[in-house]
């Protein structure tokens, strides 16, 4: 992806933030070089890789199959597995309309996927096979609004804006907004989207990006190259 798209997907996603009555934390809004010379201050939103999240699957086709994130908050995975402390994390995310987030699962995350706002949030689900595949002969059961709902394989929930679907690791999952662009809301467990993002197809996680601009602020996987502080 060219950078100056990304700039742009950035600017009109605060926009749609903005609408819905959200407004993005202080540290959202740093420049690069804000963000170089805080570095030590924002040790913490680094290493837990928290801010802008961009990504076409490195498919280079952002309108068709893309996903925009924004991580507000995230635990520390120490915790989660010892069962006590900051275990949970928090996100922004945008769909667009019949904009695809493929089919995938979590290891270790169970995540609250909530209609913030917006047209209606569609997601496909699979179950896992016993090798922890995904499997188009299982369904499989989650909650929604604290009900259980049983689901055939392959099947499409649809949910307006104030539903939301609990997903469990194993449950296989692709999302897009249908009838036009969905505010998403993820509340989970601890998010290590370095790890704990298993696709259906081998595909990236992350954009690859040509720098044809200077960057409006940061993405998560610019940390490293520009901040030298995130492993």
């Amino acid at each position: 992806m060219k950078r100056s798209r990304i700039n742009d997907i950035m600017s009109s996603a605060d926009g749609m933030i903005r609408h819905f009555g959200f407004v993005l934390p202080p540290f959202a809004y740093w420049t690069p070089d804000t963000f170089k010379a805080r570095a030590n201050d924002a040790s913490r939103i680094i290493e837990a890789r928290m801010g802008w999240d961009i990504t076409d699957y490195g498919e280079g086709r952002f309108d068709q199959m893309g996903l925009f994130l924004f991580t507000l908050r995230n635990g520390d995975l120490a915790d989660l597995q010892r069962g006590g402390g900051m275990c949970y994390a928090e996100k922004l995310l945008i769909s667009r309309q019949d904009q695809l987030s493929p089919m995938h699962t979590h290891v270790i995350k169970a995540e609250d996927i909530i209609n913030r706002g917006g047209a209606t949030l569609a997601i496909q689900l699979f179950g896992s096979a016993d090798d922890g595949t995904c499997s188009d002969d299982r369904g499989g059961r989650v909650i929604c609004d604290g009900i259980p709902r049983n689901y055939a394989p392959g099947e499409v929930l649809k949910f307006a804006p104030g539903e939301s679907v609990t997903l469990m690791p194993g449950d296989w999952h692709a999302f897009w907004g249908e009838g036009g662009d969905v505010l998403i809301g993820e509340v989970s467990t601890v998010n290590d989207d370095l790890t704990d993002n298993v696709f259906r197809e081998p595909i990236g996680r992350f954009a690859d990006i040509e720098e044809d601009v200077v960057p409006t602020h940061l993405l998560v996987s610019d940390y490293d190259r520009w901040l030298g502080q995130v492993t």
